[in-house]
């Protein structure tokens, strides 16, 4: 198993995707959230309230797989729960990434998965992406109510009807090709993913 990035790296790593999907405009004032897993019960996670553009390394909060807070003076993201979610499923997974891409924000929102083999591209890099539903009743079942498939797929969105509609995708660190850099020629690549190595969010 590749190792797990280091406490430094992970932060730096956080702040440099956090500028980048706000640049991109994946993510509009203090929309998002991004989190990496630095080890086998700790994770680096972005805090509330705070643009991703603008974040600064003393913002960021540590915290156990259980939701504990190890470092920092912030209160973590209020979506925390479904990166929980996610790591909790699926061991390999070092990176997880929840921004509104417009287009993919847009097909989540008409109930459209993208799962039509329109490009190559979007077949080898990103296969099926997933709508997921909105369990009931609301407001916070959404964060851990998560799709069966969050186990072996990367990128999903959540249908509108969620309170934070969106595209949430992890990352594992096998993976070694990333959508980021090409937004915006399709819609199927505007899901952000990708890591390889000890660095998560690298691209």
């Amino acid at each position: 198993m590749i190792p797990y990035p280091t406490d430094a790296q992970a932060k730096a790593d956080i702040l440099a995707a956090g500028r980048k999907i706000y640049q991109r405009g994946l993510v509009a004032a203090n929309d998002g959230n991004l989190s990496v897993r630095v080890g086998e019960n700790a994770l680096w996670v972005t805090p509330t309230g705070v643009c991703k553009g603008d974040m600064t390394e003393d913002m960021l909060v540590k915290m156990t797989l259980d939701g504990t807070v190890l470092e920092g003076t912030r209160k973590p993201s209020s979506e925390t729960k479904m990166h929980l979610r996610i790591y909790q499923e699926n061991p390999t997974v070092r990176a997880v990434v929840h921004a509104h891409p417009p287009v993919a924000t847009t097909f989540a929102a008409a109930g459209i998965p993208l799962d039509k083999p329109v490009l190559q591209e979007a077949v080898v890099q990103l296969g099926t992406v997933p709508v997921a539903p909105l369990p009931s009743p609301a407001p916070r079942g959404w964060q851990t109510a998560w799709p069966p498939s969050a186990g072996t797929t990367g990128p999903c969105c959540w249908n509108t009807t969620a309170p934070s509609p969106g595209a949430p995708a992890w990352s594992r660190p096998t993976t070694g090709w990333s959508a980021w850099n090409r937004w915006p020629p399709s819609p199927c690549t505007c899901t952000p993913w990708g890591a390889t190595g000890s660095s998560p969010l690298k691209w």
